[in-house]
Protein backbone atom coordinates (compact mmCIF):
# COMPACT_ATOMS: atom_id res chain seq x y z
CA UNK A 1 0.00 0.00 0.00
CA UNK A 2 1.40 3.46 -1.04
CA UNK A 3 1.97 5.89 1.51
CA UNK A 4 0.17 9.55 0.56
CA UNK A 5 2.34 12.34 -0.32
CA UNK A 6 2.17 15.41 1.54
CA UNK A 7 4.25 18.49 -0.05
CA UNK A 8 4.78 21.18 2.25
CA UNK A 9 5.23 24.95 0.43
CA UNK A 10 7.02 27.79 2.59
CA UNK A 11 6.02 31.68 2.37
CA UNK A 12 8.15 34.87 1.78
CA UNK A 13 10.60 35.40 4.47
CA UNK A 14 11.26 31.77 5.57
CA UNK A 15 13.46 28.94 4.36
CA UNK A 16 12.83 25.75 3.49
CA UNK A 17 13.68 23.89 6.60
CA UNK A 18 11.02 25.78 8.83
CA UNK A 19 8.70 22.60 8.01
CA UNK A 20 11.43 20.06 9.34
CA UNK A 21 9.19 19.15 12.73
CA UNK A 22 6.10 19.07 11.05
CA UNK A 23 7.74 16.65 8.54
CA UNK A 24 9.37 14.63 11.05
CA UNK A 25 5.96 14.68 12.61
CA UNK A 26 3.93 13.49 9.52
CA UNK A 27 6.49 11.07 8.40
CA UNK A 28 5.96 9.60 12.27
CA UNK A 29 2.74 8.85 11.09
CA UNK A 30 3.28 7.26 8.00
CA UNK A 31 2.67 10.14 5.27
CA UNK A 32 5.40 10.60 2.90
CA UNK A 33 6.37 14.08 3.88
CA UNK A 34 8.66 16.43 2.00
CA UNK A 35 9.71 19.99 2.08
CA UNK A 36 10.80 21.26 -0.97
CA UNK A 37 13.01 24.34 -1.36
CA UNK A 38 12.42 27.04 -4.07
CA UNK A 39 14.28 27.46 -7.18
CA UNK A 40 17.86 27.99 -6.26
CA UNK A 41 17.10 27.54 -2.59
CA UNK A 42 20.48 26.86 -0.60
CA UNK A 43 20.59 23.81 1.83
CA UNK A 44 19.96 26.40 4.55
CA UNK A 45 18.97 29.71 5.80
CA UNK A 46 22.80 31.02 7.04
CA UNK A 47 23.57 29.54 3.27
CA UNK A 48 20.76 31.68 1.59
CA UNK A 49 21.71 34.79 3.82
CA UNK A 50 25.09 34.47 2.95
CA UNK A 51 24.42 34.16 -1.12
CA UNK A 52 20.78 35.34 -1.59
CA UNK A 53 20.50 36.19 -5.65
CA UNK A 54 19.54 33.00 -7.09
CA UNK A 55 16.27 34.12 -5.01
CA UNK A 56 16.21 37.47 -6.61
CA UNK A 57 14.48 35.78 -10.09
CA UNK A 58 11.87 34.12 -8.23
CA UNK A 59 8.28 35.22 -8.75
CA UNK A 60 4.87 33.75 -8.39
CA UNK A 61 4.75 32.05 -11.83
CA UNK A 62 8.30 30.14 -11.41
CA UNK A 63 6.94 28.86 -8.11
CA UNK A 64 3.24 27.65 -9.31
CA UNK A 65 5.04 25.66 -11.86
CA UNK A 66 7.82 24.62 -9.67
CA UNK A 67 5.38 23.10 -7.02
CA UNK A 68 3.12 21.81 -9.69
CA UNK A 69 5.12 20.11 -11.26
CA UNK A 70 6.57 18.71 -8.04
CA UNK A 71 2.71 17.63 -7.31
CA UNK A 72 1.96 16.17 -10.22
CA UNK A 73 5.14 13.73 -9.97
CA UNK A 74 3.36 11.43 -7.89
CA UNK A 75 1.81 8.36 -8.38
CA UNK A 76 -0.78 9.13 -5.22
CA UNK A 77 -1.92 12.84 -5.73
CA UNK A 78 -0.38 14.78 -2.52
CA UNK A 79 -2.15 16.70 0.32
CA UNK A 80 -0.28 20.54 -0.28
CA UNK A 81 0.24 22.13 3.26
CA UNK A 82 1.31 25.65 2.60
CA UNK A 83 2.37 28.30 4.87
CA UNK A 84 1.79 32.66 3.53
CA UNK A 85 2.23 32.67 -0.06
CA UNK A 86 2.79 28.26 0.12
CA UNK A 87 -1.14 28.74 1.38
CA UNK A 88 -2.09 30.74 -1.91
CA UNK A 89 -0.51 28.28 -4.21
CA UNK A 90 -1.63 25.59 -2.47
CA UNK A 91 -5.16 27.36 -3.10
CA UNK A 92 -4.46 27.77 -6.65
CA UNK A 93 -3.28 24.14 -7.45
CA UNK A 94 -6.05 22.45 -5.72
CA UNK A 95 -8.89 24.58 -7.15
CA UNK A 96 -6.86 23.49 -10.49
CA UNK A 97 -7.54 19.90 -9.25
CA UNK A 98 -3.60 19.27 -8.81
CA UNK A 99 -3.57 17.61 -5.34
CA UNK A 100 -5.77 15.76 -3.38
CA UNK A 101 -6.58 18.55 -0.46
CA UNK A 102 -5.00 21.54 0.49
CA UNK A 103 -4.24 23.53 3.51
CA UNK A 104 -3.50 27.11 3.94
CA UNK A 105 -1.70 28.29 6.85
CA UNK A 106 -2.32 32.44 6.97
CA UNK A 107 -2.23 32.38 3.39
CA UNK A 108 -1.51 35.33 0.88
CA UNK A 109 -4.83 36.50 -0.11
CA UNK A 110 -6.07 35.58 -3.30
CA UNK A 111 -8.41 37.49 -5.79
CA UNK A 112 -9.35 40.36 -5.01
CA UNK A 113 -8.78 40.59 -1.18
CA UNK A 114 -7.48 42.95 -0.23
CA UNK A 115 -3.43 42.87 0.55
CA UNK A 116 -2.89 44.01 4.03
CA UNK A 117 0.08 46.48 4.74
CA UNK A 118 3.49 45.04 4.39
CA UNK A 119 6.88 45.47 6.17
CA UNK A 120 8.55 45.13 2.31
CA UNK A 121 10.69 48.02 0.62
CA UNK A 122 9.07 47.72 -2.83
CA UNK A 123 9.99 49.89 -5.57
CA UNK A 124 6.80 52.39 -6.96
CA UNK A 125 4.15 50.44 -9.37
CA UNK A 126 5.37 49.91 -12.84
CA UNK A 127 9.43 49.94 -11.70
CA UNK A 128 10.65 47.15 -13.95
CA UNK A 129 14.65 46.04 -14.89
CA UNK A 130 17.31 44.82 -12.27
CA UNK A 131 15.13 46.00 -9.12
CA UNK A 132 13.28 43.07 -10.05
CA UNK A 133 15.97 41.20 -8.73
CA UNK A 134 16.38 43.01 -5.43
CA UNK A 135 16.19 41.31 -2.15
CA UNK A 136 14.08 42.57 0.88
CA UNK A 137 15.29 41.01 3.96
CA UNK A 138 13.96 41.49 7.19
CA UNK A 139 15.75 42.53 10.27
CA UNK A 140 16.21 40.39 13.48
CA UNK A 141 14.13 43.31 14.55
CA UNK A 142 11.26 43.65 12.03
CA UNK A 143 11.27 39.81 12.17
CA UNK A 144 10.13 40.07 15.74
CA UNK A 145 7.89 43.03 15.24
CA UNK A 146 5.83 41.78 11.91
CA UNK A 147 6.47 37.52 11.91
CA UNK A 148 7.01 36.65 15.72
CA UNK A 149 5.18 39.36 17.55
CA UNK A 150 3.47 36.68 19.81
CA UNK A 151 7.30 35.71 21.02
CA UNK A 152 9.44 36.55 23.26
CA UNK A 153 12.46 38.06 21.88
CA UNK A 154 14.68 35.01 22.84
CA UNK A 155 12.44 32.47 21.11
CA UNK A 156 12.26 35.06 17.97
CA UNK A 157 15.81 35.39 17.55
CA UNK A 158 15.93 31.63 17.45
CA UNK A 159 13.68 31.17 14.88
CA UNK A 160 15.12 34.02 12.83
CA UNK A 161 18.88 32.66 13.05
CA UNK A 162 17.74 29.26 11.68
CA UNK A 163 15.19 30.20 9.26
CA UNK A 164 14.87 33.60 8.34
CA UNK A 165 15.67 34.42 4.44
CA UNK A 166 15.50 37.79 2.34
CA UNK A 167 12.24 37.76 0.06
CA UNK A 168 12.62 38.77 -3.53
CA UNK A 169 11.03 42.08 -4.47
CA UNK A 170 9.19 40.57 -7.81
CA UNK A 171 7.61 38.00 -6.04
CA UNK A 172 6.46 40.75 -3.45
CA UNK A 173 5.30 42.83 -6.25
CA UNK A 174 3.21 39.80 -7.73
CA UNK A 175 1.95 39.66 -4.60
CA UNK A 176 0.26 43.47 -4.68
CA UNK A 177 2.59 44.74 -2.26
CA UNK A 178 3.31 48.19 -1.86
CA UNK A 179 0.32 49.06 -4.97
CA UNK A 180 1.82 46.87 -7.14
CA UNK A 181 -0.61 45.58 -9.46
CA UNK A 182 -0.90 41.86 -8.56
CA UNK A 183 -0.15 39.07 -10.70
CA UNK A 184 -2.89 37.47 -12.76
CA UNK A 185 -1.79 33.98 -11.33
CA UNK A 186 -2.58 35.12 -7.32
CA UNK A 187 -6.16 33.34 -8.12
CA UNK A 188 -7.97 30.11 -6.91
CA UNK A 189 -11.25 29.00 -8.62
CA UNK A 190 -13.27 29.61 -5.63
CA UNK A 191 -16.22 27.75 -7.38
CA UNK A 192 -14.89 24.67 -8.18
CA UNK A 193 -17.34 22.12 -6.56
CA UNK A 194 -15.33 18.93 -7.84
CA UNK A 195 -11.72 19.69 -6.14
CA UNK A 196 -10.14 18.04 -2.87
CA UNK A 197 -10.93 19.09 0.77
CA UNK A 198 -9.47 22.34 1.88
CA UNK A 199 -8.32 24.13 5.30
CA UNK A 200 -7.80 27.58 5.65
CA UNK A 201 -6.14 28.48 8.94
CA UNK A 202 -5.34 31.73 10.51
CA UNK A 203 -3.79 33.17 13.61
CA UNK A 204 -5.80 35.60 15.27
CA UNK A 205 -2.82 37.88 16.60
CA UNK A 206 -0.92 37.44 12.98
CA UNK A 207 0.45 41.12 12.15
CA UNK A 208 1.25 39.64 8.54
CA UNK A 209 -1.38 38.32 7.03
CA UNK A 210 -4.27 39.24 9.09
CA UNK A 211 -7.15 36.61 10.46
CA UNK A 212 -9.76 39.13 8.60
CA UNK A 213 -7.63 38.69 5.52
CA UNK A 214 -8.24 34.46 5.88
CA UNK A 215 -11.42 35.32 7.26
CA UNK A 216 -12.54 37.61 3.77
CA UNK A 217 -10.82 34.55 1.86
CA UNK A 218 -13.04 32.17 3.45
CA UNK A 219 -16.00 33.71 2.32
CA UNK A 220 -15.37 33.22 -1.14
CA UNK A 221 -15.63 29.96 -1.13
CA UNK A 222 -19.40 30.43 0.37
CA UNK A 223 -20.87 29.40 -2.76
CA UNK A 224 -19.13 26.13 -3.37
CA UNK A 225 -20.51 22.68 -2.56
CA UNK A 226 -16.94 21.74 -2.45
CA UNK A 227 -15.20 21.00 1.45
CA UNK A 228 -13.97 24.43 2.61
CA UNK A 229 -13.65 24.69 6.53
CA UNK A 230 -11.62 27.66 8.21
CA UNK A 231 -9.46 27.22 12.18
CA UNK A 232 -8.15 30.13 13.87
CA UNK A 233 -5.90 29.65 16.36
CA UNK A 234 -6.11 32.72 19.49
CA UNK A 235 -2.85 34.56 20.29
CA UNK A 236 -0.85 32.98 17.01
CA UNK A 237 1.23 35.33 14.96
CA UNK A 238 2.82 34.70 11.61
CA UNK A 239 5.10 32.46 13.11
CA UNK A 240 2.52 29.80 14.24
CA UNK A 241 4.18 26.61 11.78
CA UNK A 242 7.83 27.38 13.56
CA UNK A 243 7.28 28.91 17.16
CA UNK A 244 6.81 26.79 19.96
CA UNK A 245 3.05 25.68 19.36
CA UNK A 246 3.43 24.20 15.78
CA UNK A 247 2.44 20.98 16.96
CA UNK A 248 -0.88 22.35 17.85
CA UNK A 249 -1.11 23.28 14.02
CA UNK A 250 -0.08 20.45 13.04
CA UNK A 251 -2.03 17.93 15.00
CA UNK A 252 -4.74 19.89 13.70
CA UNK A 253 -4.52 19.39 10.11
CA UNK A 254 -3.71 15.93 10.84
CA UNK A 255 -7.40 15.23 12.64
CA UNK A 256 -8.84 17.60 9.83
CA UNK A 257 -7.22 15.15 7.32
CA UNK A 258 -8.43 12.20 9.32
CA UNK A 259 -11.97 13.63 9.50
CA UNK A 260 -12.01 13.65 5.59
CA UNK A 261 -10.67 10.31 4.90
CA UNK A 262 -7.47 10.86 4.18
CA UNK A 263 -5.38 8.65 5.52
CA UNK A 264 -1.17 7.75 5.72
CA UNK A 265 -1.39 5.07 3.46
CA UNK A 266 -3.54 5.53 0.02
CA UNK A 267 -5.94 2.58 -0.59
CA UNK A 268 -5.67 0.45 -2.98
CA UNK A 269 -7.24 0.11 -6.85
Amino acid sequence: MKRTPVVFIHGVWLHARCWESWVARFTGMGFLALAPGWPGEAPTAPDMRASPEPLGRVGLDALIEHYAGIVRSFDVAPVIVGHSVGGLIAQHLVAADVGRAAVAIAPAPINDVPLPASPGRLPPPGRCGPAEEELVPLSREQFHQVFAGTLEAEESGRLYDRYAVPAPRRLLADLGCAGAPRSPRAVADVGNAGRGPLLLISGQEDRLVPDEATRAVYKQYGDTTAVTDLKQFPDRGHSLVVDRGWRFVADYVLGWLDEHGIRAHAPQG
